[in-house]
């Protein structure tokens, strides 16, 4: 049996004559989408925290939606990717006067959907770049602090609190990103590897997972053909939709011309003894593509490539 489990991160969109929707707008949309990840082979889901809620009326219970998962061939909801709104004024964590609010907000959470039994919380440890700049040391050092608080507390409900970084977000270079895990207490914050969302920086994410393989909980799996040229980063509302250089960033595994080098990153994985979890994720695949075929390219990849280099 592979040491390896393949989750799906929840993007998803679909045509109707309403124009696009997601798998959240209905029962059976959420009943097609389920099925279609499951039938090529997923086994979890990823989703953002604030679906819950939608799901909690759809359903009627948390409950309810993880034995409708179960029933079309997916064990369990695997992480929560944290969408907190970044405010200076009351949640940001460069600003250490907020950090209690960003700690109970998440201690709220976490109490809520206890009965979900997540194994990770993903964060993006810093809010967007253009609102944080310039990017000290000491900046760096109060997001560490916030996060080694939240770690210390997901923990009591035996979450691990993991940090992701966009090529958009305050903490975004290798070196600001290698000071953020010096200073984070590896007993409580982890790190997840976006593999694109590194590429688009100008970052080897192999070569930075191999550095970090101790603290790695956890990956999005995702291709892009390009580097930032142009200064996207900086750009806000939306530094990846707004990028002057490019409509569409990121790619199903095995595109032509995707920058990540997966099967050295697999490697990797297997030398350093990595197993549980890996997710796959289509950020706006629907531009210029479709989530349906970019799913099931993805998975014929990580079945027929990837697999095969873990056996």
């Amino acid at each position: 049996m592979s040491p390896l489990r393949w989750s799906y991160m929840d993007h998803w969109r679909v045509d109707s004559p309403r124009g696009p929707v997601t798998q959240y707008s209905s029962p059976r949309r959420m009943d097609d989408f389920v099925k279609q990840i499951s039938a090529v082979g997923f086994e979890g889901l990823d989703m953002f925290d604030f679906q819950i809620y939608g799901l909690t009326q759809m359903f009627g219970s948390i409950e309810k939606y993880q034995e409708f998962l179960r029933e079309r061939g997916i064990t369990k909801i695997v992480n929560l990717f944290r969408g907190i709104m970044y405010d200076p004024r009351r949640a940001d964590p460069h600003v250490r006067e907020t950090h209690d609010e960003i700690v109970e907000s998440t201690r709220r959470m976490l109490r809520m959907w206890e009965g979900l039994q997540i194994e990770s919380l993903i964060v993006m440890p810093a809010g967007l770049y253009i609102d944080a700049a310039p990017v000290t040391d000491d900046k760096i050092k109060a997001a560490a602090e916030c996060w080694n608080r939240v770690g210390e507390m997901s923990a009591e409900f035996g979450v691990r609190t993991t940090c992701h970084h966009e090529f958009f977000c305050a903490i975004r270079t290798e070196d600001d990103i290698r000071k953020f895990y010096e200073w984070t207490d590896p007993r409580y914050v982890g790190f997840f590897c976006d593999t694109a969302q590194h590429c688009i920086a100008g970052i080897d994410p192999v070569a930075l997972y191999e550095d970090l393989h101790d603290r790695c909980t956890g990956f999005h799996f995702k291709d892009t053909r390009q580097v930032d040229t142009t200064g996207a980063y900086a750009n806000a509302p939306d530094a990846e939709l707004m990028a002057p250089q490019t409509d569409r960033w990121f790619y199903e595994m095995g595109t032509d011309g995707g920058l990540v080098d997966f099967p050295r990153l697999m490697r990797a994985m297997r030398r350093h003894g990595f197993s549980g979890w890996v997710t796959v994720e289509h950020d706006k695949a629907n531009i210029g593509g479709d989530y349906a075929e970019s799913t099931a390219l993805s998975m014929w990849y990580a079945k027929h490539v990837l697999s095969e280099i873990y056996a």
